[in-house]
This record gives structure tokens, sequence and C-alpha cells, in this order.
């Protein structure tokens, strides 16, 4: 694999930190990542390996208020906020198109990049060619959540595991849990983002309809992440998607597992089957 960086400007003049993971041969595909909220892209090299071991061009940005991005301190959404963070999403996928333009373009979005991507999709699912989604849920429910004048504390979802670090939610790996907890880029205090009541537009039926009908989707949850709701959340999720229109919507729930798939005890089972979608999506024929 090999790495490279580069930068997009946003539209309230910031600038996103841009990873590039190449494979050595001419790449086949390319997947734009969006991470989590409190995380960054650097996290998923191990993912990006894959990706790009099978044949994928990789695009991965740390978001606005993150990673290398978070140019005046983590959390710092800019004057755009909410809208801004799905605009960047855009922006990232019109470069790719402009560096890429004869190559198949699928779009990875975990948890807040989930949303981001919920969100993206309702304007622009004719500039991707497949969707995976993890760690996402049905986001009705979550938006008055996350529309607070509070910070957000990510730690709140630990209330149903064992409470060895306060981040157990986040994978049954102790050594996954134990590198999140050391990671200073990882776990901080989320300020409110401004905007986030926008989100609400992804759980509305008329919107929705907009997303072309043809458009491939994985779901992916681990039953055990308190975002799925036990799974159910996950379900009437796809159901929107189904009811909206799209015929190739497809969900896998990992029994026990947590938030991060991509880094739970059966990541390779999970990678194995977001390879073996997007092989069937963008490769095929």
């Amino acid at each position: 694999m090999r790495e490279s960086t580069t930068t997009i400007a946003t539209g309230d003049g910031q600038e996103l930190h841009v990873y590039r993971w190449a494979p050595d041969d001419q790449p086949k595909a390319v997947v734009q990542l969006q991470h989590g909220l409190a995380e960054h892209a650097g996290r998923y090299r191990r993912f990006a390996e894959a990706l790009t071991g099978a044949g994928y061009l990789v695009y991965a940005p740390d978001a606005r208020g993150s990673g290398r991005s978070a140019g005046n301190g983590y959390g710092d959404w800019g004057a755009d906020g909410w809208p801004g963070w799905v605009d960047d999403v855009a922006r990232l996928n019109a470069r790719i198109r402009r560096d890429e333009p004869d190559l198949p373009l699928g779009l990875f979005g975990h948890s807040m990049g989930s949303f981001a991507t919920q969100h993206f999709l309702l304007d622009h699912a004719g500039d991707v060619d497949a969707v995976v989604l993890s760690g996402s849920t049905e986001v009705g429910w979550l938006v008055p959540v996350l529309d607070s004048d509070e910070p957000a504390d990510l730690s709140t979802f630990n209330a149903p595991f064992e409470h060895r670090t306060g981040y157990e939610w986040l994978s049954r790996d102790e050594a996954e849990v134990d590198a999140y907890v050391a990671d200073p880029a990882c776990g901080w205090e989320a300020p409110p983002l401004p905007g986030i009541g926008t989100l609400a537009a992804a759980a509305d039926p008329d919107r929705v309809a907009a997303v072309r009908d043809d458009l491939p989707m994985l779901i992916v949850s681990g039953s055990d992440d308190p975002l799925a709701q036990g799974g159910a959340a996950i379900e009437v999720l796809a159901e929107r998607y189904r009811t909206a229109g799209l015929t190739h919507v497809e969900t896998q729930v990992y029994p026990g597992g947590r938030h991060e798939l991509l880094n739970e005890i059966n990541r390779g089972e999970v990678t194995a089957d977001v390879l073996a979608f997007l092989d069937r999506t963008l490769t095929t024929g």
C-alpha cells in the first residue's frame, strides 16, 4: 500500500487533511471513507490495507474538527457546522471524480460518517456507485439526542457494558479499546454541532424518495451496538430505503458485535463481507 496525503478546502475556509491509500497496481475502483465522531481517518489504515490489497484506491479525510484537520482544536466545527460536514463529503467526492473519472466509486461511512452519508445521498445519490453504512442507525430518534446545547458524552453509550475504561461499547477487543483511549485524537468531548437538526431530513420519506432506486447499499452493524437498538434500528433504516424504492439494500447484523466492527474480534469476517459487497457492486462485469 502506498500512502500519500492531500488537502481540500471547505466552503467556510477550513482545510481538510485527506489520506490517499493506493494499491501497488492499477486500481479497479475507489472507496471514499468517512469516519465517525471524535476519531480520525488514520485509524482506518488496517482496513485500507485490505482494500488496497484487493485492488481499491482509498481516499479518507480527517473530518472537520477531527484529526489533522482540527487546526483550531478538536471539535471546531467551523461556521457551517453540520451542513458544512455534509458539504465536505460532496467536495471530496467531486475531487475524487475529477482525479479518477474512469473508476467506479463506493462510499463507506462509519457512525457520524454514516449519518453524513445518509444526508449526502439526499442530493448526491447519483455521484456514488455503491454505499456501505457501518455503525449506523435510523436517525429519526437520534437527531433530538444530538441536537443539544450540551457537549456530546460518548461514554454514556457504555451503560450496558462492563466499565473498565468507559469505552467498552466500541469493541469486545480490549486492545482496540485501549488504543482508542490512549489516542489523544480520540474520545474528546464533542461540543454541540450547529445545524445538526437538518440531519432530520434523512428520516423524511419524501426526501429519501429522491435517492436513486438502483443504488446498491449494505448496512452492517453489531447486535450489541447501542445505536442499533438490538438490530431493530437497522431494520427500520433498511426498510426506509426499500420503501423509497431502492431495490438492492442488504443488512448484516453480527451477533455480539459492538460499535466499531472494523476493530471487533470478528473484524476479518466483517472486512471480507464488505469487500465481497464492493466486488459485486463496483467491479463485477
